[in-house]
């Protein structure tokens, strides 16, 4: 079982910067890869950015130039940065870890609310 906890949400205006946070407990060794996943009112969850253990990362077109995915192995957390922010990145945002422990399992956090002013 891994625990994730996401922290670093807010309301803050168009083009201000956010420093998302989810910290991982539990069986981190079995951690793979950790992204992040954003859903906006009435609309489907999609994926922002993700990690893979060797450190390569990935991005949604929306966000490139913009965001950017890190991971702390010591303090066992991913950040997302989030600069020049827009009124459309403005979404619940999900932390999400997937493990192998002899299968693959997924993980999510309890979101937290980033909201962007125009």
């Amino acid at each position: 079982q891994v625990q994730l906890v996401e922290s670093g949400g807010g309301l803050v205006q168009t083009g201000g910067s956010l420093r998302l946070s989810c910290v991982a407990s539990g069986s981190i060794f079995s951690i793979k890869d950790m992204a992040w996943h954003r859903q906006a009112p009435g609309k489907e969850r999609e994926l922002v950015a993700v990690i893979i253990s060797g450190g390569s990362t990935n991005y949604a077109d929306s966000v490139k130039g913009r965001f950017t995915i890190s991971r702390d192995s010591a303090k066992n957390t991913v950040y997302l940065q989030m600069n020049s922010l827009k009124p459309e990145d403005t979404a619940v945002y999900y932390c999400k870890a997937d493990s192998f422990d002899r299968k693959w399992y997924g993980y999510w956090g309890q979101g937290t609310q980033v909201t962007v002013s125009p």
